[in-house]
């Protein structure tokens, strides 16, 4: 008799999984990954070899991070995000290693924010993401940027600093035609979307 198939996750036996984490049906958690105490990966998600997932951040459903990138805490990622080999996410403003007088910093001394990653967008190999930056829905980051500011929705950035270069379908595709209807206008893509 077959054997039936679990859609239950999968962690690499050299993955660090921390107390409080929760794993979706469905994800992989390959080689040497990290995963922090309160993280939250949703269901059918590739993890990476050697992949960082600092605490409390919040991992959609079909999320791909591909391997050595660094997530550091609280970071949002929404469904459908593709995150790029050697992608770091930064989260503090200020770093230094001691305070003006010598004295290490302490965790209370850190000046931190979220970043935030919306539904579907990608993020390029190399990148660079900067504290307290919105990245929106389907927007597309190409390799070896550094993101210093908000990124809109179906824009394409590049560069370091990273800036608008244009638009992009939710294929993937730069939007090379626009039209106006009324007061809005509209980029069409040769996918048809």
């Amino acid at each position: 008799m077959p054997k039936k198939k679990t859609n239950k996750p999968f962690v690499h036996k050299t993955a660090v999984i921390e107390d409080d984490v929760k794993i979706g049906q469905g994800t992989k958690i390959w080689h040497f990954a990290q995963i922090r105490q309160g993280t939250k990966i949703g269901e059918n998600c590739v993890i990476g070899k050697s992949v960082f997932i600092d605490f409390d951040s919040q991992i959609g459903n079909n999320v791909k991070i591909q391997n050595q990138a660094i997530i550091y805490h609280r970071a949002i990622i929404e469904n459908g995000v593709f995150i790029g080999p050697n992608v770091c996410f930064t989260n503090d403003k200020i770093p230094r290693a001691v305070n003006p007088d010598g004295s290490p910093k302490k965790a209370g001394d850190w000046q931190v924010s979220t970043i935030h990653i919306g539904q579907g967008a990608s993020i390029g190999a190399h990148s660079v993401i900067l504290p307290g930056v919105q990245i929106g829905e389907f927007a597309l980051v190409g390799a070896g940027s550094v993101i210093t500011k908000n990124v809109p929705a179906f824009a394409l950035v590049f560069g370091n600093p990273a800036r608008l270069r244009g638009f992009v379908c939710r294929c993937g595709k730069k939007i090379q035609e626009f039209y106006q209807r009324d007061e809005v206008i509209i980029g069409k893509c040769t996918c048809g979307l």
